[in-house]
């Protein structure tokens, strides 16, 4: 008999084999997955109160937070589709959204609130807004801890769902355009975490902080695969290396996903205040491709595991992982950490190869380039009332990721650059992140973006942006040198700009689509 893979299961897993362990410390809000199942059936009881019904999108704002991870699961019951956005956009950001994809119901977290106050009227589908952590009254909204005990603990008489029902409605960053809405079904999800357990070995002695922000897909992912095994989930509101290592120390967290930029934080913080960390640690990254020296300093100083893996929203996300393949055991350290700051090899699931122009796979040289292509159950249906956009992305059954790679003899993939990000000086192309990965061995980088700006000669050539380490110094021509040290010369920047901080996204990544309008603009911070 064929059993369809619905996210609610996760849940109810959990629940019967872990019920009385401890699910979520968020803070002083601390509770078991028995009485974290009883808060989503009040949940669920609450929002069908306010008619929800299967398929109806609703709206969550807030950071990651015991009532964030309990959204999921009381959403789903009644087969409505969770809608998370991401906190750090602009409220006419939240108008398109909102409308956009006719959500009906919004919470917000207190502390964000000021964000959605100013446009609620243009909301015109928004028939009710719920704040979390309330510490005031706000005018026509309710208060969620008063709003959700009025309702029953007891189980939810669930609508009958099929796997292929959409479970999520994921808005991308909207680099170009308007924010593209992400349409992930319930099978593609299940099938993704299923993967995602076996990859990162989830198991229930695990306890995971929650670093990603739950609204990103590689956060989004973390309350299916790590609640599924009953693994213990601490939630973090703010990202700060001091209280990211004070939770990990006081919570005996064994997991963290996060974003180059964070774990680069936590190394400079590991650096001055040595912090003791007695249990395993594993980190799993997804970005941009590391250099090999930050796989070094995470493993060899931290003592941690150092994960890469890849992917995107618009495939649920993972689909490749660089841990070591047991034939590499034997190879010296130093190659290990070469290997693992690749972007590696497919998932279990995941059919992912690089193509060129023409559609046929390159060789296997490390040399020729192509875009990474995808078929996986963890492809996205669409993108929400935007079918050339979806017609777009996915041509002849491949998911194109825009993503530029080579691969080399052990068919690992190792990506060079976005399609948007390679710098064509001269007619040669110059991967931006091989000329991050040598600027952050220099000991005085903190951080660093490198980006095309217009060239009279060459067409454009590469122009860093870097922040320095605190108290170190550092000028334009010893930073270039150091580069045409270790780089050809025409790949080596041209330029240097020296800021206080990078633009980011609230997961971490390096905006270089900001850096690039900055530059324009002559805006950027010295």
């Amino acid at each position: 008999m064929h059993v369809p893979l619905i996210l609610t299961d996760f849940l109810d897993r959990a629940v019967k084999l872990y019920g009385e362990k401890m699910a979520v410390v968020d803070d002083e809000n601390v509770c078991t997955y028995k009485e974290l199942n009883a808060r989503v059936n009040q949940l669920s009881y609450g929002l069908k109160t306010l008619t929800i019904k299967k398929n109806d999108k609703v709206a969550y704002l807030m950071p990651n937070t015991l009532e964030m991870l309990e959204g999921f699961y009381g959403v789903f019951q009644l087969g409505a589709i969770m809608t998370p956005l991401n906190t750090r956009l602009k409220p006419s950001d939240y108008v398109f959204i909102l409308n956009h994809s006719e959500s009906k119901v919004l919470f917000v977290d207190e502390e964000l609130y000021h964000l959605i106050q100013p446009i609620r009227d243009q909301l015109t589908t928004v028939n009710e807004i719920i704040v979390t952590a309330a510490k005031d009254k706000h005018d026509r909204c309710l208060d969620y801890d008063e709003w959700l005990r009025q309702f029953p603990k007891t189980s939810f008489p669930r609508i009958k769902l099929e796997e292929t029902d959409i479970a999520s409605l994921l808005y991308t960053s909207g680099t170009t355009g308007d924010p593209k809405g992400v349409m992930l079904t319930h099978r593609s999800n299940y099938l993704h975490a299923l993967s995602t357990m076996h990859h990162l070995r989830i198991s229930d002695r695990d306890t995971l902080l929650h670093i990603l922000p739950m609204f990103h897909v590689n956060g989004w992912g973390s309350p299916f695969h790590y609640t599924a095994n009953g693994a213990t989930q601490v939630m973090l509101r703010k990202v700060s290396a001091d209280l990211i290592f004070e939770k990990i120390q006081k919570q005996k967290v064994t997991i963290a996903h996060m974003a180059p930029t964070v774990l680069n934080s936590l190394i400079e913080y590991y650096n001055q205040h040595k912090p003791k960390v007695e249990q395993a640690m594993r980190v799993v990254i997804a970005g941009s491709a590391p250099p090999p020296a930050f796989v070094a300093k995470v493993e060899d100083h931290l003592g941690w595991e150092f994960i890469h893996v890849y992917g995107m929203t618009e495939t649920s996300p993972l689909i490749t992982t660089s841990q070591i393949r047991s034939q590499h055991l034997h190879l010296p350290k130093e190659e290990k950490h070469r290997m693992k700051s690749k972007t590696g090899y497919s998932f279990i699931g995941s059919d992912v190869k690089v193509v060129d122009s023409k559609g046929k796979e390159v060789a296997t040289n490390g040399k020729e380039i192509g875009e990474i292509v995808t078929r996986t159950n963890g492809v996205m249906e669409g993108y929400w009332k935007n079918p050339e956009a979806t017609a777009q992305a996915i041509r002849g059954g491949w998911f194109h990721t825009g993503d530029l790679a080579v691969v080399d003899e052990n068919n690992t993939i190792e990506i060079v650059d976005r399609k948007k990000d390679i710098i064509i000086s001269g007619g040669e192309n110059i991967s931006s992140i091989e000329v991050e990965g040598v600027l952050y061995e220099h000991p005085a980088v903190l951080e660093a973006a490198v980006v095309a700006v217009p060239h009279e000669k060459w067409g454009e050539t590469p122009h860093a942006v870097i922040v320095l380490k605190e108290d170190m110094l550092l000028t334009e021509d010893e930073i270039i040198a150091f580069a045409r040290e270790k780089l050809a010369h025409f790949k080596a920047p041209k330029s240097v700009r020296f800021t206080d901080s990078l633009p980011k996204t609230a997961s971490g990544k390096i905006q270089k689509v900001e850096i690039r309008k900055a530059f324009r603009e002559n805006t950027l911070s010295k």
